[in-house]
């Protein structure tokens, strides 16, 4: 009887030990993976991208989007295509702008619909809002968006209203990239790139979220920052008596020279060089940074804002690459993955002394 008991006792201590073995080496490798992981934190104000290029990763390395995803991303675009002609129409007064006749009664019916969806089920709004965007009042106010806080996407969506009003609508990937939904609080995102783990964590770019991030991170690999090039002229939404351009400055004077990230590796991206394009042909630059004696072309331009960048965070332990993007094309994003790819394997063989 006693030696049964004696090799019980000896079974449940190899067991405990097997089972005690056995969470040590999963802490051992959750250790050595998190040690090997590439670790990438994407910063930036507000609007400016830095969620658009997590959804290109998201589509790149894996696999797009799932269908739960694309649910909420088709409720959350046809509620936009009304709550952003709303907006449109109401700062007409703004612009000097008004619509006449039949248009002005259809501007006014849909201010004072309740309706918040635009789908298969609302065919009436549907007609008012194609109408109101065929005229050219909308398109006016449209290409005055900066001036009312309106995306520069609600374009790419009104044109294409019929095809997100149908029963069967499933946002593409396209449709996907160009919804804007504001980053609050931290979103990981971890996948593989040949064989090796990374995690990229976007932060909320709202001043209000900021303050909860900055001293989570010293132990990232590279910093992603993310500038609307084109918002030189724009106010933040958050509080409209400052300007977008200079609150990135300011974010990343703070970012890159704080002491957790004084030696971290940086990607400057400056994003949404087709819409700067097209504005510095209209807007003066002398209109924010009056110390700007350029001839205001579009080359010249890119230049002086990327050195206001470059100036901040220059010094002698880390690079700063820069890079010129639009975020919703996702080739563009995958050539700037290929540079991040670049500088961490540089990283490493500077560490082992092979570099």
């Amino acid at each position: 009887m006693g030696g049964r008991k004696s090799k019980q006792k000896k079974q449940q201590k190899l067991k405990n030990s097997l089972k005690n073995r056995g969470i040590n080496d999963r802490i051992k490798q959750e250790q050595e993976k998190m040690e090997n992981t590439v670790k990438i934190l994407v910063l930036g104000t507000g609007e400016s991208g830095k969620s658009t290029f997590v959804k290109q990763i998201q589509i790149l390395y894996k696999a797009g989007f799932s269908k739960r995803n694309q649910e909420l991303y088709k409720t959350k675009i046809q509620r936009n295509l009304i709550f952003h002609t709303k907006e449109l129409i109401n700062g007409l007064p703004i612009l000097d702008l008004e619509f006449k006749g039949s248009k002005r009664d259809h501007a006014i019916k849909l201010l004072e619909s309740k309706i918040q969806v635009c789908s298969h089920e609302t065919p009436d709004i549907t007609r008012i809002i194609k109408a109101l965007w065929g005229d050219d009042v909308l398109k006016s106010a449209f290409d005055q968006r900066s001036k009312l806080q309106i995306p520069d996407t609600h374009g790419y969506f009104l044109d294409a209203l019929d095809r997100i009003v149908e029963e069967d609508y499933v946002p593409n990937n396209q449709d996907i990239l160009n919804c804007r939904i504001p980053t609050t609080g931290v979103i990981t995102m971890e996948f593989e790139v040949n064989e090796r783990p990374w995690c990229v964590v976007d932060v909320g770019g709202q001043r209000s979220e900021r303050r909860k991030w900055i001293h989570q991170f010293d132990d990232v690999d590279l910093i992603v920052y993310v500038v609307a090039i084109s918002e030189f002229d724009q106010k933040l939404f958050e509080d409209e008596s400052v300007n977008r351009m200079k609150e990135s400055l300011d974010l990343f004077d703070s970012t890159v020279n704080n002491e957790y990230f004084h030696k971290t590796q940086c990607v400057l991206l400056l994003n949404k060089l087709d819409l700067f394009k097209t504005k510095i042909t209209k807007e003066r630059l002398q209109s924010t940074f009056p110390e700007y004696d350029g001839d205001g072309n579009f080359e010249d331009s890119k230049e002086f804002i990327t050195n206001k960048f470059l100036k901040l965070g220059d010094n002698r332990h880390r690079k700063i690459k820069t890079q010129y993007t639009c975020a919703n094309v996702t080739d563009n994003i995958k050539q700037v993955f290929d540079v991040i790819q670049q500088m961490v394997l540089e990283n490493c063989l500077k560490d082992l002394g092979k570099l």
